[in-house]
C-alpha cells in the first residue's frame, strides 16, 4: 500500500491528524496538473488552478467521504470533483443574464475543460451525461483526460487499463461525443 492509500483509511476511520497528512502528498500533484493545463485559459478567466484544487480537495475531505480504496480511486473522485466546479463554474457563466448562448463546437480542439468557453463546456457535460448513460469506462476516461488533464498514459494507470485500451477508449468515446454534440447544437 502506498502512503496515500495509508492516509485515505486512517482519513475513512476518522482521524483528524490523516488529512492534515494527505494535504502534502496530494495537494501539489492536483496543483501542478490543473495549474499546466489551466496555464492555457482564455484571457480574464476567473477560475484559477489553484482555487479549483482547493475547492476539489475540500469536496473530497470535508463532509461525507466516499471509501477510497486506493490512490487511483481517490483521483479519480478527484476528477469527478473538479469536473463538478467546473461544470458550476460554466453554468453560473452562461445564464442569460450574463450572455449564455449554446453554440456548435468541434470536440477535436479541445483540449481540458477548464480552457474552454462555458457555453461550450455546457454542451460536453451534457454530451458527457450521454455517455455515461451507456459507457461508464468511457465515461470516466474522458473525465479523467478532459476535466483534470490526464495523458493516456496517467489514465491508464488510475483506471488500471493498458495504454492501448485508453486509447482505444479514447478514440471511441471522441467520436461518440463529437456525434452527441452535433445532436445537442442542432436542437436535439
Amino acid at each position: 500500500m502506498s502512503d496515500v492509500t495509508r492516509i485515505l483509511d486512517r482519513v475513512e476511520q476518522g482521524d483528524p491528524k490523516a488529512a492534515e497528512e494527505l494535504l502534502p502528498l496530494v495537494y501539489e500533484e492536483l496543483r501542478k496538473l490543473a495549474a499546466a493545463k489551466m496555464a492555457h485559459q482564455a484571457p480574464g478567466q476567473t477560475l484559477q488552478a489553484t482555487a479549483l484544487v482547493h475547492e476539489a480537495y475540500l469536496r473530497l475531505t470535508g463532509g461525507v467521504r466516499d471509501q477510497w480504496q486506493d490512490r487511483a480511486h481517490f483521483f479519480r473522485a478527484a476528477a469527478e470533483a473538479m469536473r463538478c466546479i467546473l461544470i458550476e463554474n460554466a453554468r453560473k457563466k452562461s445564464r442569460w443574464k450574463r450572455g449564455g448562448r449554446l453554440e456548435r463546437v468541434e470536440l477535436e480542439g479541445l483540449e481540458l475543460a477548464a480552457a474552454t468557453p462555458p457555453d461550450t463546456l455546457l454542451v460536453v457535460h451534457e454530451a458527457l451525461e450521454r455517455l455515461a448513460a451507456e459507457d461508464v469506462p468511457k465515461a470516466e476516461l474522458v473525465r479523467l483526460r478532459f476535466f483534470i488533464g490526464l495523458t493516456n498514459a496517467e489514465a491508464a494507470k488510475v483506471l488500471g487499463l493498458s495504454e492501448p485500451t485508453v486509447k482505444r477508449y479514447w478514440d471511441f468515446a471522441r467520436a461518440w461525443l463529437l456525434r452527441e454534440i452535433r445532436v445537442i447544437a442542432a436542437g436535439g
